[in-house]
């Protein structure tokens, strides 16, 4: 039987020795021993067993609370809430209370449960621990949390007023570790000493792995510190010790040293690692300082650095420096490579400033960066760097925007770099300067005229590598700046037709022009640069017309419910003068030979912007577009769906005539196609084809394939792709089943792979056809919850030959993970298999066997 008891507690449940205190009537008196009675009577009697001993449970599942606020100095000093699920029992006598199932007491900010709870109220002792069920089940361990602090264990007494205490069969979280010991001794509200302990990131009740020592102090959220101690994997003790260990708990930024890992590689001698310090310098910044040092004379530093400000802005930055020596120093065939790289991200919140926005994405190093250092295959792969620094600025409720920016591109093969310092640029969005501030009715055709303006500046260079710094090298540089004017409208014609014309304007302004002279001593033609502001203009109109005709067929009958094709032709016209002649200016003439020869050039041609063009042209261009979709009817048992099929997404032909040329009038025939199979299976299809001959020296003559060769054209180029990917996830969750792969194996097998064929033809000229196929595959495949392998590989089927190629195994062991990657053939040629602890603060905790690229 249980009872609620709701009187005001500090009138009712007062130490036995005050009750005969002053302030009490005597109605008072009798009445609350009358109340203490009745509770001693009709509470349930319990066995009570302390320590080794168990505690009956009941299944009475009523709550019994209460809360005590004690005013005698001799007393507990505070107010003390407790409840059971199943019952409390009071010794008057002795002043304690008993708390039977789900029972919990909060004092101040300590708060305990379990199965079973003492409290002395003389004393200020509370007592603590499981019991058992009617299957012999333990049940209700104790929890002990004070602040962010908390114990499980098994039994437990704490003093409240000393604030200390005794736990036996102890588990704890300190940070990312946990700790076990089989007593511990809390001295203060910080601190407390653990005998028997252990210290791990397992978070199991029974952990994998362990560091175990006779002795731990630990300090909260500080430190831990342990006397000798030794290394325990699935209970068995190894031979690998310490003679103390130090571990960190403070979850603010602390630093510290990086263990290096240590080995041998055949061609470069001892090694050690990603030696190094970590420094966290606060809320906002750190960096971490490591180095690579050989035995033969290799050593490489690098340094990464994170910093982030919430709200505002976040980004990382790397530098890496690397001299490898292959082989012995003096001696023969031995060599030494210099490798840098700088890596740089900046990313703005767009809430900071939405009016101002700062990005930066840098890129820099050596062209054989990744080729002579282990690198992922995604970096070693690539043959372009590029870079980007930009700050852009907008205008509220204004058209106008202006960025700035620095550009880089770099090309690892050729060596070729391209900078740009600074790239400015300024421009307003289309408006529509004839529209009326008010519409009413239908608009005009001159309201639908739009003008945009753009200005851009730019000032680069173009050079190899290692040259960019050299002297002499700014004197390369190209600068230039480029107004343009696009004006245009679209218009309706007969309904059905759109018509959109168009007018293009466009300014070069430049600092540095050229001039060329005949050399009669050495017969030839000399450039010289001239100095000085000169401007040049160009113009261009054009015009396209297009429509959409659409053709549908209904099928009633079969899963084809019907097909629909969208055809749409586009006619174009363009004009442009020819600016090389009078009365446009920045074409001079120049002799070429000693028989008096001559030929224009624009003294814009090496500008960054280049020049007006020369040669009048006229041009009409024809293109037709297809779309070809059908529907297919998907019957069910209560209702018949219908789904669309893509059979070709598009299938483009175009082709143009040049109205102004005196030959050679019709372009190349250019088809292209695309479309997606099954949504999984990608179609890429694009030719070229040209109506003209060639002579015997590959020039193209004013003759045509049909008339010559009895074809229509001939084919330039063509290339054709198919990729191919499949993927697929986990389905609801079935019963576990056993496997070969293990008793709790997910045989959904999540996979992601892809497949890439690539085919490319080439003969522009009378050459011999040139012929590229690749096929690639890469993709990852989850063989159970624990196992997950990677892969990357091409066949160049051409050149008979795999392409680069890795394999990774991964192992999740729960607290613990493997990872094994290995590059079987070619110049970065490795492998790496590496056993760790997961958490980061054991992170040194790893076995490693791997091979260097140079092995």
């Amino acid at each position: 039987m249980c009872i609620l008891l709701s009187f005001e507690t500090s009138k009712l449940f007062v130490p036995y020795p005050t009750m005969q205190g002053p302030g009490l009537s005597i109605s008072t008196k009798i009445l609350t021993v009358f109340c203490l009675f009745l509770v001693c009577m009709v509470s349930p009697s319990q066995q009570q067993v302390f320590g080794q001993e168990v505690i009956s449970s009941s299944a009475d599942t009523a709550t019994v609370a209460d809360t005590l606020d004690f005013k005698a100095d001799d007393a507990i000093k505070s107010k003390v809430k407790y409840a059971a699920r199943d019952s409390m029992r009071f010794d008057i006598q002795h002043e304690q209370v008993y708390l039977y199932g789900d029972a919990k007491v909060d004092y101040e900010d300590i708060s305990l449960k379990a199965a079973f709870i003492k409290v002395d109220w003389v004393t200020g002792e509370i007592i603590a621990t499981y019991m058992k069920d009617s299957s012999g089940t333990e049940i209700g361990f104790p929890v002990f949390s004070q602040g962010a602090e908390e114990f499980t264990a098994r039994l437990m007494r704490y003093d409240v007023n000393s604030k200390k205490g005794r736990i036996s069969g102890v588990r704890t979280q300190q940070g990312d570790g946990f700790i076990h010991g089989e007593t511990i001794k809390k001295v203060d509200e910080k601190s407390y000493f653990i005998k028997y302990g252990k210290y791990t990131t397992c978070d199991l009740p029974h952990p994998h792995y362990s560091i175990s020592a006779n002795k731990l102090k630990v300090i909260q959220d500080n430190k831990v510190v342990t006397g000798p101690a030794y290394l325990v994997i699935a209970d068995v003790p190894t031979p690998f010790a310490i003679p103390f260990g130090y571990f960190p708990t403070r979850k603010s930024r602390s630093a510290g040293i990086l263990f290096p890992t240590f080995g041998e590689s055949g061609r470069l001698g001892f090694f050690f690692k990603d030696a190094g310090y970590y420094f966290g310098i606060g809320d906002y910044v750190d960096f971490a300082l490591t180095g690579d040092i050989y035995t033969l004379g290799s050593w490489a530093s690098r340094l990464y650095s994170n910093y982030a400000s919430r709200y505002k802005f976040n980004g990382n930055v790397s530098l890496s420096y690397s001299r490898i020596r292959d082989g012995e120093r003096d001696v023969p065939g031995s060599t030494l490579l210099t490798d840098f790289f700088i890596r740089w991200n900046h990313r703005q919140d767009p809430k900071a400033n939405p009016t101002s926005i700062f990005s930066a994405n840098v890129n820099v190093g050596s062209s054989e960066y990744y080729s002579n250092n282990i690198s992922t295959a995604s970096n070693y792969l690539t043959n372009t760097f590029q870079s980007s620094i930009a700050w852009t600025k907008f205008w509220p409720s204004k058209p106008y925007t202006l960025s700035v920016s620095a550009t880089h591109s770099q090309n690892t093969i050729t060596r070729d770099v391209n900078m740009s310092i600074p790239n400015a640029n300024f421009s307003v969005n289309r408006f529509f300067p004839f529209q009326r501030k008010v519409v009413a009715g239908k608009s005009k055709w001159f309201e639908k005229i739009g003008v945009s303006y753009q200005t851009n500046f730019l000032n680069t260079i173009t050079t190899k590598d290692t040259l960019l710094f050299k002297e002499g090298s700014k004197d390369q540089f190209r600068m230039g700046m480029l107004h343009s004017i696009p004006v245009s409208t679209s218009l309706k014609f007969l309904k059905h037709f759109t018509v959109s014309p168009s007018i293009s304007y466009n300014e070069r302004w430049y600092a540095k022009t050229i001039r060329k002279n005949y050399d009669a001593t050495t017969n030839s033609v000399v450039t010289d640069t001239v100095s000085g502001f000169e401007s040049a203009r160009d113009f261009s109109f054009s015009a396209s017309m297009n429509t959409r005709i659409y053709g549908i067929m209904q099928i009633k009958k079969g899963k084809i419910a019907a097909i629909r094709h969208v055809l749409t032709p586009t006619v174009s016209f363009s004009y442009r003068p020819d600016f090389s002649q009078s009365p446009f200016k920045g074409y001079k003439e120049v002799q070429i030979d000693s028989l008096g020869n001559t030929t224009k050039y624009s003294i814009f041609e090496t500008g960054i912007f280049g020049g007006p063009p020369s040669g009048k042209s006229g041009v009409i261009g024809f293109a037709i577009d297809n779309n070809l979709e059908m529907k297919v009817r998907s019957v069910s048992d209560t209702a018949v769906t219908m789904k669309k099929v893509k059979i070709f997404e598009s299938l483009n032909a175009s082709m143009s005539y040049n109205l102004a040329a005196d030959s050679l009038n019709w372009s190349n025939l250019n088809i292209n196609a695309r479309t997606t199979l099954a949504d999984k299976v990608n179609l890429d299809f694009s030719s070229s084809f040209d109506p003209y001959v060639l002579d015997s020296l590959g020039r193209k003559i004013n003759e045509f394939e049909l008339a010559e060769n009895n074809r229509l054209a001939r084919l330039v180029n063509s290339s054709f792709a198919v990729g191919y990917r499949l993927t697929t996830a986990n389905k609801e969750k079935k019963p576990e089943a056993k496997s070969q792969l293990g008793p709790y194996a997910d045989m959904s097998i999540p996979m992601n792979l892809t497949v890439n064929y690539n085919f490319v033809y080439s003969k522009p000229g009378i050459l011999e056809a040139v012929v590229n196929q690749t096929i690639n595959l890469f993709g990852d495949l989850a063989l159970s919850p624990k196992w997950k392998v990677t892969f990357n590989t091409g066949y160049d089927i051409e050149r008979k030959d795999l392409s680069y190629t890795s394999i990774g195994i991964y192992r999740d062991l729960h607290c613990w993970e493997m990872r094994f990657n290995w590059v079987p053939y070619g110049f970065q040629q490795n492998y790496n298999f590496q056993i760790n602890v997961k958490s980061s603060i054991l992170q040194d905790l790893k076995l490693t066997k791997k091979t260097d690229i140079y092995d």
